[in-house]
């Protein structure tokens, strides 16, 4: 699993948890929806800080708790 694909899960799974959708984030971060569109669909692999920054703000975490999910436990040899 790539650290893109964990970011778009984790994501999705704050969009359900907070009955939002990306509209709905895309109007509490300012973030533009065709931004979160194609990051969400992978047609853009990557996301910025400074962008998931301003989602967790959306969401009401902080980048920690966003990255405190089991979805980035990573074993490293």
């Amino acid at each position: 699993m790539t650290l893109s694909y964990a970011v778009r899960k984790r994501i999705n799974n704050l969009l359900k948890e907070n009955n939002l959708n990306i509209w709905k984030l895309y109007k509490l971060t300012g973030v533009s929806a065709s931004t979160l569109s194609y990051f969400m669909s992978g047609k853009r692999e990557l996301i910025n800080l400074k962008t998931l920054l301003h989602v967790c703000e959306g969401f009401n975490i902080g980048l920690k708790e966003f990255f405190d999910d089991p979805l980035f436990n990573i074993e490293q040899d």
